[in-house]
């Protein structure tokens, strides 16, 4: 039997895949999303500037690699670091939302 057979929505999907909302193999999957997001809403702000990750970096105070591994959606973020490359970086103010 196939495992898609009655999944009909999105969600239904992500639990086929990934589990049930709380499982580890779930959590995971959720922080890569996210993780994905920030990592493309970097790029695109950064490319609408018309800046370098050379040039971002050096205007947020930290470094190429730091900007590179963000837009990869590599390593750990900081929200301290993240909002400073949001706001003296890319002059732009960031929100967040908790559900």
């Amino acid at each position: 039997m196939n495992k898609y057979n009655g999944v009909k929505t999105f969600d239904e999907l992500l639990e086929v895949e990934h589990g049930k909302i709380g499982t580890e193999s779930r959590n995971e999957y959720e922080e890569k999303a996210q993780m994905f997001i920030v990592s493309e809403m970097l790029k695109e702000a950064r490319k609408a500037s018309k800046m370098t990750q050379e040039q971002l970096a050096e205007k947020s105070g930290t470094k190429k690699s730091y900007i590179s591994k963000i837009e990869n959606g590599k390593g750990n973020i900081q929200l301290s670091t993240l909002i400073r490359i949001f706001e003296k970086g890319l002059n732009r103010r960031i929100g967040l939302t908790f559900l």
